[in-house]
């Protein structure tokens, strides 16, 4: 339901009546002339000149970093990355590092340590003779693989006694049967 229109007719909001007077200067005080305006900052870039107008400030000049320093970001042209890793080496580290998690089989996993050295040492004369990279995982997988390959041997030399040991005990008399 709408409300019925006023009795003299819509009114127009934008329309000028005969009663309306003009805005008054906000900048006026109500009895006297204008206000003084305050002074504004200083500009704290009126001392500097740029030798390009459109250059962003704080940005070094075309052509290098000031007083010798590197310029950040990309490598220079020419940069060449480092060489190719030897997959036989991440292949000893890893291989190694299994060894060595085969260590909890009450210790005899640990010979696949063996498998880890051998194929460090064999990674390590590949990477000397190419020039590739990878001599960190290389030496890892031989240190991991000697690791699991001596506890696997003194694990089974300590299972081996303790079989030995449990067969030649006496039976013991005094089962009551």
């Amino acid at each position: 339901m709408s409300y019925p229109p006023p009795s003299g007719g819509w009114h127009d909001p934008a329309a000028p009546t005969p009663q309306s007077t003009p805005p008054a200067d906000p900048t006026l005080p109500l009895s006297a002339g204008p206000v003084p305006a305050q002074p504004g900052p200083a500009d704290p870039y009126a001392g500097l000149k740029a030798a390009d107008p459109y250059a962003a400030p704080g940005y070094p000049p075309p052509g290098g970093a000031p007083y010798g320093h590197p310029q950040a970001g990309y490598p220079p042209p020419g940069y060449q990355p480092g060489p190719p890793q030897n997959g036989l080496a991440i292949a000893a580290m890893v291989v190694s590092i299994i060894g060595a998690l085969g260590l909890c089989a009450y210790g005899l996993g640990g010979y696949i340590g063996i498998v880890g050295l051998a194929l460090g040492y064999v990674s390590r004369r590949q990477i000397r003779e190419r020039g590739e990279g990878g001599e960190g995982f290389a030496t890892a997988g031989i240190v991991v693989g000697w690791i699991a390959t001596v506890i696997a041997v003194l694990a089974t030399v300590v299972i081996v006694g303790l079989i030995i040991f449990a067969a030649t005990q006496a039976p013991s008399s005094s089962s009551g049967y």
